[in-house]
């Protein structure tokens, strides 16, 4: 399944932008992932279909009010999404604004990454360590631990 994060605005940090290449390299080992940084902060429902796609691809928007899981409870989750049969899987990530209610109300799965409040451009580079922390605990790979 190829991953694929579609983050709005630009990651102007440079630690930060640094961090998001080190894991994007680390879990491009177990899937294909592109990040796509749009220049664009407008999070109305129009985003919701350009990031899905033509394939029709699941999105999981992530907001404060989302699902929360343990790193292992995720884990199992992407396995199921790995199971499903769905080519592609988007991660849908607003800017500091987060997103309007009409624009959750039509994602596929709204995930929380934390209850604590983080600066969005630290939020992209949690994801993808936990993205690859679930990639890493589904292939036994001793990274976890």
């Amino acid at each position: 399944m190829r991953l694929r994060l579609v983050l709005l605005g630009k990651t102007r940090n440079p630690q930060l932008r640094a961090l998001l290449e080190d894991y994007r390299e680390r879990l491009a080992r177990f899937a294909p992932v592109e990040i796509v940084e749009w220049k664009s902060t407008d999070a109305r429902p129009p985003v919701l279909e350009e990031a899905r796609g033509k394939g029709k691809a699941p999105v999981v928007l992530l907001d404060a009010a989302g699902r929360e899981f343990t790193s292992e409870e995720f884990a199992r989750w992407l396995a199921r999404q790995l199971n499903s049969g769905q080519k592609e899987l988007v991660f849908l990530l607003g800017g500091a604004e987060g997103f309007p209610e009409e624009t959750k109300k039509q994602a596929d799965v709204l995930l929380s990454l934390s209850r604590l409040t983080m600066p969005h451009e630290l939020a992209r580079v949690v994801l993808l360590e936990q993205l690859y922390r679930a990639f890493a605990l589904l292939r036994e790979h001793p990274y976890p631990k």
